[in-house]
């Protein structure tokens, strides 16, 4: 197991964000915030899925008036994500917000940015310094190379921590992101190494869900392996929910979050295969996945992988041609006809 980097660790409407708590699941609602019952309905999903914070935009003065409704009707934590006004960060902070976003790159005035300081301390509200790439004006010229927009992405959130760290406000998380998987690598790794504060992770529009889950995975697992990274949020086009399962399958390749009970380990089938072992599978798969139970299901094609995984398994089907053999932690305990090796499967489940 590798070692988290040691942060300070904040506190968010309860949800304990920095080294001594766990990797935190954040997402963030894709309907309008003035629709209050939609946006509820969606925050009650994201929990449900996983998610201990979503953050929601608010843009506009009826946004922070719906804002304060929805706390009050959900149980999770929010995040109150701000750009450009000031007002509406002082308007969220007062709604009931857990912690507020803001973004270097488009709330500038020092007056300003003292007074969302001084409402948050009030309110015991925490606030994540959130530098984008795309927000910088210096980065918006495409000859800027990478190099140079790793340091201004930095210089940026340091101008912004030493105000807050003048105003003697600590309650704050870090963030710089990119759409670019190297440079966002490169910049967590310099914040890392230059304060102590607790870090998101993310990486921005990273697309639709199945083009953003593997610069994600590549870009929040480098991270997370060297230690960086105390709360994390996949972005994708549409549902967030498929957000928190991206996130969630991440931080479980890591060991950093627990293992769902049911695991089913598959081959991944090659010419030695005489069944079709992806759509056994995903018959196993339909046929277990409501049982409740610590269990390793292994179904394999053939005879080179099939009974060392058995070994490894409570039970393992190995497939050959138009018949299966069921393993039970690694003993041979019956040879079965494919239309039966659901039935057989399930009977042994529930036997164990």
């Amino acid at each position: 197991m590798f070692k988290r980097k040691k942060t300070r660790t904040i506190d968010a409407g309860g949800v304990k964000i920095g080294s001594s708590a766990a990797v935190v699941i954040q997402s963030m609602t894709k309907v309008p915030t003035t629709d209050v019952g939609r946006c509820v309905r969606q925050i009650n999903q994201l929990a449900e899925a996983g998610c201990q914070l979503v953050r929601v935009a608010v843009p506009t003065r009826a946004d922070t008036v719906a804002f304060a409704k929805i706390v009050q009707k959900v149980k999770i934590p929010l995040v109150a994500d701000i750009h450009f006004s000031p007002d509406r960060a002082i308007e969220a902070i007062e709604a009931g917000a857990a912690k507020i976003r803001l973004n270097p790159g488009n709330i500038k005035n020092r007056d300003d940015i003292l007074r969302i300081i001084d409402a948050a301390k009030m309110h015991k509200v925490a606030i994540r310094i959130g530098v984008n790439e795309a927000s910088i004006r210096d980065l918006k010229k495409p000859d800027v190379v990478s190099g140079k927009r790793v340091a201004l992405m930095l210089r940026e959130l340091k101008g912004y921590v030493r105000l807050f760290e003048g105003r003697g406000f600590s309650q704050i998380v870090l963030s710089a992101k990119s759409s670019d998987t190297i440079r966002t690598i490169e910049i967590n790794r310099r914040i890392a190494e230059t304060f102590d504060y607790p870090i998101h992770l993310g990486l921005t529009h990273a697309g639709l869900p199945e083009d953003a889950c593997v610069p994600s995975a590549v870009t929040l697992g480098t991270l997370l392996a060297e230690g960086i990274g105390d709360t994390i949020r996949v972005s994708a086009a549409g549902d967030p929910v498929i957000e928190t399962g991206i996130a969630k399958q991440i931080l479980i390749s890591l060991g950093l979050y627990p293992a769902p009970k049911l695991q089913l380990i598959v081959c991944p089938t090659c010419a030695r295969t005489e069944i079709d072992i992806a759509g056994l599978a995903r018959k196993v798969k339909q046929a277990v996945i409501a049982i409740d139970k610590p269990v390793r299901i292994a179904v394999m094609g053939c005879i080179v992988n099939g009974p060392g995984e058995a070994a490894d398994a409570d039970l393992a089907v190995c497939a050959a041609k138009n018949k299966a053999f069921i393993y039970r932690k690694g003993k041979k305990i019956a040879t079965v006809a494919e239309n039966q090796i659901i039935p057989v499967l399930l009977r042994l489940l529930n036997n164990l």
